[in-house]
């Protein structure tokens, strides 16, 4: 619109009243702004004292922050500038996963995407690594095991069964716990029930299920079960869990990249004194693949997610 007059007295009102009206909308605009970051430091300075408390209490202890936005100093100390936990879960690594299951084909993994994923954490902040966890659990959504076997669980998981849909989710269930663990943080957390793949959700009473308890629980009779294949997720998961601790492998510096080959699915790091090799390919196992390694002298076994013990082959 063509600008008032200013040389009469309606066309200097009429410019207050822009000026007026441009202000309100200025100040409108900014109040959520405002309100926001006021929000955000008083959650900031909250997170701060209540970490504080939990050291002068019990000096050492854990304090694990669940944040998914990447706040700077989250897992640093107050004296530092930080807030003070000692630890945050590594919230994109689940997410991952079950992208990854739901979206791509085997044969669509990329070495790359997965390894940035795995290992994309700031320094100095120790991590909390899992793959899954209550939420995946919970109604509405899929565990690990069951979003790779699905409803083949409830008739094909007897030891004296074939069937391809279950090895093929009993070999990536394995793998994919045991390189999280690996790369994946400083820590690990699982979910009870799912270190031996248990199948189904949890579903607490509410009024929309009518109140029920049939899925307020964790079936811990597949796993005691002989005749059934969940006893060989729940061992290697033992064993997997014992050579972490034996071996430190946690308290080391995160992993080294020593092969990330997309053509043939392979991947190998080293932590911790240990060789990581993981063959991602579902349909090629390649005799005498070289890999550099960290140091000279001969190498030896020591887990095996194909091992017969396990449920491989």
């Amino acid at each position: 619109p063509a600008s008032p007059n200013i040389s009469s007295p309606s066309g200097v009102w009429a410019i207050i009243l822009q000026i007026k009206t441009k202000i309100k909308t200025f100040l409108y605009s900014i109040r959520w702004k405002i309100l926001i970051a006021y929000l955000l430091i008083i959650s900031i300075a909250f997170s701060v004292v209540a970490a504080t408390l939990i050291q002068r209490v019990k000096p050492g202890a854990i304090a694990i922050a669940e944040d998914m936005s990447g706040m700077p100093g989250l897992c640093r100390p107050v004296d530092e500038g930080g807030i003070g936990f000692s630890h945050r879960l590594a919230m994109g690594i689940p997410d991952y996963w079950i992208k990854l299951l739901k979206e791509k084909k085997d044969e669509e993994w990329s070495m790359g995407d997965m390894w940035h994923t795995l290992t994309n954490r700031r320094y100095g902040e120790p991590h909390v690594a899992y793959c899954e966890s209550h939420d995946q659990a919970l109604v509405g959504d899929k565990t690990l095991a069951f979003r790779l076997m699905d409803a083949e669980m409830y008739w094909k998981m007897a030891v004296d069964q074939q069937s391809l849909i279950i090895d093929r989710g009993m070999a990536l269930h394995k793998m994919i716990r045991l390189v999280t663990l690996a790369t994946g943080g400083e820590g690990w957390l699982n979910f009870m029930g799912n270190e031996f793949g248990h199948p189904e959700w949890i579903d607490f009473p509410r009024e929309g299920n009518g109140w029920s308890y049939e899925y307020c629980r964790r079936q811990w009779s597949l796993v005691d079960n002989p005749s059934l294949r969940f006893k060989f997720l729940n061992a290697f998961d033992q064993a997997m869990v014992r050579l972490a601790q034996e071996a430190r492998l946690l308290n080391n510096p995160p992993p080294f990249p020593l092969n990330i080959d997309e053509t043939n699915h392979v991947m190998a790091f080293h932590r911790g004194g240990l060789l990581f090799v993981f063959n991602w390919s579902g349909d090629r196992a390649i005799m005498d693949y070289m890999l550099p390694v960290p140091q000279k002298g001969e190498w030896r076994v020591v887990l095996d997610t194909d091992n017969a013990r396990f449920g491989g082959f």
